[in-house]
């Protein structure tokens, strides 16, 4: 067939990309040369609109034992020889089409990106946007990606031990899913995703390949339309027990020590894991297509290379050791074929049946490397307009404080997500021992490490519309202070930087400055960014989603008994609001759900003041000063004196003057840098001249009682009634359509 413009563009590369592509060859590319480009340019795979902002990113220092984006996931020194191994990646666009097997194959996914490098996965969390829970689309969405989450982790055997879930209607056409894995290793053994050695084999091992997600990566570089459904052939299938095969495969073929290099065959299939393995070693390879195992027949060159087929790796491993490989697969009767062989030319030759199908510079192929890069204009949204706007005069103050925190502890983004977690195993596979005593993040006791892991995923991504650079600064120090609060130090960094069309000028914006936030506040908490994963194109026909920089951070705990959680101990027990009150309801959920205003600043951050803040909170912890801790985030403070209450059913006794701050703007403002502790009558002088020391504001707020809720001295019922409502809030909703 001819090879035109035509057909680069029904492959989505552009005019300009075709005649690069034709540059760098010397000549037309064939179809199949072709597809490999479209699959490697795009912005799934080569970040050709967003590397130039992801490099301001601080991507060393710290605890970091591998550069950022060098290897599948991030590596972390967390002491004694032990490294944290940790990556989160998206999976919207197959969710929205097919919601199971889209998000279980995101799962699978990024496990394998955690023990290709050599490690052990223990843990897993997630971070999920939805539209309206209200609306039957909505909750089909749901119920099929929490089952398909909750089916692929659950008989894969890695823990979900924690995440978030957020409902706004801007993700009604475009949910987001991603998902982040956590693993454990020792740092001397990590296996790098590089190919080496002239003559060594190239094996591919794993499940057969299909012609499920093939086009995949270009698929995820487009916007959402009607048509997706039949435009993509099918969404990957997953298979967990496959999976966790190849997992004590993988595992075990690296202690034969024949492994050079391997490398997941994850977006863009084949292509994309000869092309990087490659191109990071100096070097090419010859690949024998007909050895590749298949599950249908007659399958084309050009479809073997860009077939997304689950639970697949490509290894590299030295000559002569080809035995030892064959045999540890065979043990766990997994298919492990010679393809091909490491040359030394740094060129891809793809052949069939004798027959050379492509050839191909790997070094053109991949980000760094031919890939091309692009710098893309940016202006401020004109929805700006609308934020500089509000004034919070015009709204008025509530009158009835226990109604409006009735009404915001049932909101879909407040409310319990018992609903959700409930079909995940916490506890299933490794040691997990405090995932079910609540903290602000999940700990993680890693065994045979004597440390404890503390790990979150967060980002309201309604701060972010409001202020890009701002909300992106508060998705970092969010997550950080969710750590601290539960007796960690944070250490590190991956993002999903979920956002619409990039060659919109104001979603490009958006990216810009979120980044340029999230690059400011990471340098301050000495969190470097690891890695992680940038979607674009998640839109609706009526625009973009919400900016979604979703932060996935790591936190390391020396000693397992130094966690704090957030619930209330012992009637008599004293609380305290650390950090100051502001007069600010902007981008709260009171204000945007239960007042209808949609557009409103991000709530006051400043980035010294919340540094500090946290300084201190990891000191009090550490010195035992407080009995618990919990940051004040959705629904502000109201809801989090609440959820402090719920765990062991102690309720609390409040008696303050809001001192001349509106009383929505105390009870239910979402202000940054506020924690809720509480500590003992015998500790309370001590804190107190802590905090004067510190010079850190704090407000005496009252005392934990056996049960009751007294605010002000007007009776709010008990603890348990409270709860109720909290809990049964979406199962409801869910009930009701």
């Amino acid at each position: 067939m001819e090879i035109t413009v035509k057909t680069a563009q029904q492959l989505r590369l552009t005019e300009e990309e075709f005649e690069l592509i034709k540059q760098k060859l010397g000549r037309t590319p064939n179809f199949t040369e072709l597809c490999a480009f479209s699959g490697m340019w795009s912005e799934h795979c080569s970040y050709k609109n967003s590397i130039k902002w992801l490099k301001t990113l601080p991507r060393d220092g710290g605890r970091m034992l591998v550069a950022a984006g060098e290897e599948n996931a991030g590596l972390m020194d967390m002491g004694n020889g032990f490294g944290v191994v940790f990556k989160i990646e998206s999976h919207n666009h197959p969710s929205a089409i097919e919601p199971f097997q889209g998000a279980a194959t995101g799962v699978g996914g990024i496990q394998r990106d955690i023990f290709t490098m050599g490690a052990r996965p223990i843990a897993s969390l997630n971070s999920l946007r939805f539209g309206n829970l209200n609306d039957k689309k909505t909750q089909r969405l749901l119920g099929g990606v929490v089952h398909g989450i909750g089916h692929y982790g659950n008989c894969f055997g890695v823990p979900t031990v924690g995440g978030e879930v957020y409902f706004e209607d801007c993700y009604h056409t475009n949910p987001l899913v991603n998902a982040m894995s956590v693993g454990i290793m020792k740092a001397k053994d990590m296996i790098s995703a590089t190919a080496a050695g002239i003559g060594n084999p190239v094996f591919f091992v794993g499940s057969a390949t299909g012609k499920d997600g093939i086009g995949g990566a270009s698929f995820a570089s487009a916007d959402i339309t009607a048509e997706s459904a039949e435009e993509l052939p099918a969404v990957q299938v997953g298979d967990p027990f496959q999976e966790k095969k190849l997992l004590e495969a993988c595992l075990e073929v690296i202690g034969t020590n024949a492994v050079v290099g391997m490398q997941d065959m994850g977006a863009a299939g084949i292509i994309c894991s000869t092309a990087e393995m490659s191109a990071k070693g100096g070097v090419g390879m010859r690949i024998d297509l007909e050895k590749v195992p298949t599950r249908q027949q007659n399958m084309k060159a050009w479809e073997l290379l860009l077939s997304e087929s689950q639970e697949r790796m490509l290894i590299v491993v030295e000559k002569g050791k080809e035995d030892a490989v064959l045999k540890v697969f065979e043990k766990w009767d997994l298919a492990a074929s010679n393809i091909g062989e490491v040359t030394g030319d740094g060129m891809l030759r793809f052949y069939m049946h004798g027959e050379l199908e492509a050839e191909i510079p790997a070094h053109e192929l991949v980000l760094g490397g031919g890939a091309p890069q692009y710098t893309r204009e940016y202006k401020e949204p004109a929805y700006f307009e609308q934020i500089k706007a509000f004034n919070a005069d015009t709204v008025a103050d509530v009158t009835d404080i226990k109604a409006t925190a009735e009404a915001l502890v049932q909101l879909p983004n407040i409310a319990s997500k018992r609903w959700v977690y409930t079909q995940y195993d916490s506890m299933v596979g490794a040691a997990n021992t405090s995932t079910n005593a609540p903290s602000d993040a999940a700990i993680v006791l890693a065994k045979g490490t004597g440390k404890a892991l503390a790990v979150t995923v967060d980002c309201n991504s309604k701060y972010v519309f409001a202020d890009p650079y701002t909300g992106g600064m508060i998705a970092v120090a969010e997550a950080a202070r969710n750590i601290v609060c539960s007796g960690g130090e944070p250490i590190g960094v991956t993002n999903c930087l979920n956002f619409g069309n990039p060659y919109d000028p104001e979603v490009y914006y958006q990216f810009v400055k979120a980044v340029t936030g999230m690059g400011d506040a990471c340098r301050k908490f000495n969190t470097p960014v690891t890695g992680g994963n940038v979607s674009f194109y998640n839109q609706n026909p009526d625009g973009p989603v919400y900016p979604t920089p979703t932060i996935g951070m790591v936190g390391v705990l020396d000693n397992f008994e130094d966690r704090m959680t957030l619930d209330f101990k012992s009637a008599g027990d004293v609380i305290l609001l650390i950090g100051k009150q502001q007069n600010d309801i902007a981008s709260s959920e009171y204000l945007h759900k239960l007042k209808k205003v949609t557009h409103s600043p991000a709530p006051h951050f400043n980035l010294d003041e919340e540094f500090n803040l946290q300084q201190f909170v990891a000191g009090v912890i550490k010195n035992r000063q407080v009995v618990s801790a919990h940051d004040i985030s959705e629904g502000g403070l109201a809801v989090a004196l609440l959820e402090s209450s719920f765990n062991r059913g102690l309720g609390f006794d409040i008696t303050i003057d809001e001192a001349g701050i509106r009383k929505d703007a105390f009870w239910f403002g979402e202000a940054q840098s506020r924690v809720v502790v509480s500590t003992t009558e015998a500790n309370l002088a001590s804190l107190e001249s802590a905090l004067n020391t510190a010079g850190i504001s704090y407000t005496k707020l009252g005392t934990v009682t056996t049960g009751d809720i007294r605010v002000n001295g007007e009776n709010w019922g008990t603890v348990k009634e409270w709860k109720e409502k909290y809990d049964t809030a979406i199962e409801k909703i869910l009930q009701s359509v």
